[in-house]
């Protein structure tokens, strides 16, 4: 079986993402603090690495994001709230809802935007990518926490009392639909940009591109 190698643009625009990533997790522009939760937008870079380097890069710039959120949960060069007390609990389970949402959420993206580009255009296919690259990092953190963490006190107060489905939608509430109206919008133009600039490789595009 052959290794995919990545040109030297792919690895460039890796990097890139990985910067931006550390970038916005320690800066206003990564997090945006509404309730429990805060919106995060570091679901757009992960995704503009699943359609230039396919499933791996997406994995890569997800343990990118995973290892900015475990260094918050540890007050390293900022806090997470929310991290920071499941820390307390439990650090190994903390590092893996860190980490294990954001790769996998990564992985599937990139196929999500390889299947979804051989029906349609790259501005659709990346649109498409941009809102499942938000709402699958919620579905994902969101399911590990209550697997993890549900029983705890902790969790307990933040859902009010009420049922799992209905806690989990008033604790990420308004944050989720901004994440994935965001990531939607931007990660269109920023894709559409870059196979406009040649940028996304022969393997990640299925068809000929129709987009303006």
């Amino acid at each position: 079986m052959k290794t995919k190698k990545f040109t030297t643009s792919q690895l460039t625009i890796l990097g890139l993402m990985a910067g931006i990533l550390f970038l916005m997790a320690y800066t206003p522009l990564g997090y945006l603090n509404i309730g429990p939760l805060a919106v995060t937008f570091n679901v757009i870079p992960v995704a503009v690495c699943a359609i230039v380097l396919g499933p791996t890069g997406g994995a890569i710039a997800g343990a990118v994001f995973g290892l900015t959120s475990f260094m918050q949960a540890m007050g390293i060069g900022g806090v997470s709230a929310l991290g920071a007390a499941l820390f307390q609990i439990n650090p190994l389970m903390t590092a893996v809802q860190c980490f294990g949402p954001r790769i996998l959420d990564g992985i599937c993206i990139g196929f999500i935007y390889r299947a979804v580009h051989k029906r349609a255009n790259t501005y659709v296919s990346c649109a498409v990518t941009g809102f499942f690259s938000a709402f699958l990092n919620t579905l994902f953190f969101m399911t590990a926490l209550v697997v993890m963490f549900g029983n705890t006190e902790l969790i307990q107060n933040l859902m009010g009392g009420h049922n799992i489905i209905i806690g989990c939608c008033l604790m990420v509430g308004v944050n989720a639909i901004s994440e994935m109206v965001s990531s939607t919008v931007i990660t269109a133009a920023v894709g559409t940009a870059l196979s406009k600039a040649h940028l996304i490789p022969a393997s990640q595009i299925a068809k000929p591109d129709t987009a303006a």
